[in-house]
C-alpha cells in the first residue's frame, strides 16, 4: 500500500486531499501544528467512514521539528511515496503595514516549510527508486493579489522551486509538481466580504468557487500519473487565463 504525508492535513484543502487518497487506497499521515482539537475531529471523522490516518504534530518551518517528524515516519512506514506539502498561512495588508516578522512567517510556513520537507524526504525517494513531491502553490503566485504580496511572493517562489527541484530529481525517478489553486472555498477566504466574493466569482470563466474536492482529484491525478513532473497545474476554473 502507498503511503502519502499531508502537510496542513486536518483542514481546508489539505483535509479533503486527505479524503480523496484514503479513498484511493493510500495510508495517509496528517501533518498538523497548532489545533490539536481540530486534528482529533478530522481523525475521528475519518476513523467513522473507516479510515485510520495517522496524526503527526510539526511546524514544518521549525528544522528540528520537521526532522524528527520524518524520522518517525521512516520508523512507521520506511518510506513515503507521495508528499503533499500544503501548509501555508496567508496575511491580508498593504505593504505598508506588512513587517519584517510578517515576511518572514510567510515565508517561514510556505517556502522554508516546503523545503525542509521535500528535503527530508528526497534521500529516501531516490534510495528507493523513485516518488512523488506536489506541492500547492496558488494563482496568486501566478498572477499576484493585491494586499497579498508576501502570500504571492511565498506562492511564486512555491513554484520557482517545484521547476528548479523537478529537474533536479527527475533522473532519481522522483516526480516534483505543483497545483496552483484559484479562489477555493475555504476558512483562508473568509476574510472577504460578500460583495468581494461576488466580484471574484464573476472573474471566474466556470461560474462558481473551486472545492477543496477540485483541488484533491489534481493532486491524486499528479500522484498516480509517472510521466509528469515539473508542472504547475491550475485548478481555477479558468481564472486569471
Amino acid at each position: 500500500m502507498k503511503t502519502v504525508l499531508i502537510t496542513g492535513g486536518t483542514r481546508g484543502i489539505g483535509k479533503a486531499v486527505a479524503q480523496e487518497f484514503l479513498t484511493q487506497g493510500y495510508e495517509v499521515i496528517l501533518n498538523y501544528c497548532h489545533d490539536e482539537e481540530a486534528a482529533l475531529a478530522t481523525q475521528s471523522e475519518f476513523n467513522m467512514q473507516g479510515f485510520c490516518p495517522v496524526l503527526m504534530r510539526a511546524d514544518v518551518s521549525d528544522e528540528e521539528q520537521v526532522k524528527d517528524m520524518f524520522k518517525e515516519v521512516f520508523r512507521i512506514y520506511g518510506k513515503i511515496d507521495v508528499l503533499v506539502n500544503n501548509a501555508g498561512i496567508s496575511k491580508v495588508q498593504v505593504i505598508q503595514d506588512t513587517t519584517v516578522y510578517d515576511w518572514e512567517e510567510v515565508f517561514g510556513v510556505n517556502v522554508r516549510g516546503t523545503f525542509l520537507c521535500s528535503r527530508e524526504v528526497a534521500e529516501s525517494m531516490i534510495f528507493s527508486g523513485g516518488g512523488c513531491i506536489i506541492n500547492v502553490a496558488s494563482i496568486w503566485g501566478e498572477v499576484g493579489a493585491s494586499c497579498e504580496v508576501a502570500y504571492s511572493a511565498s506562492k511564486g517562489a512555491v513554484i520557482a522551486f517545484t521547476k528548479a527541484l523537478a529537474k533536479e530529481l527527475a533522473p532519481s525517478f522522483v516526480r516534483v509538481n505543483c497545483v496552483s489553486p484559484g479562489v477555493i472555498d475555504t476558512e483562508m477566504n473568509a476574510h472577504l466580504s460578500e460583495v468581494e466574493m461576488e466580484e471574484l466569482i464573476n472573474q471566474i470563466p466556470i461560474g462558481r468557487l473551486g472545492t477543496g474536492e477540485d483541488v484533491a482529484k489534481a493532486c491524486v491525478f499528479l500522484a498516480e500519473n509517472s510521466y509528469i513532473t515539473g508542472e504547475v497545474l491550475s485548478v481555477g476554473g479558468g481564472f486569471a487565463k
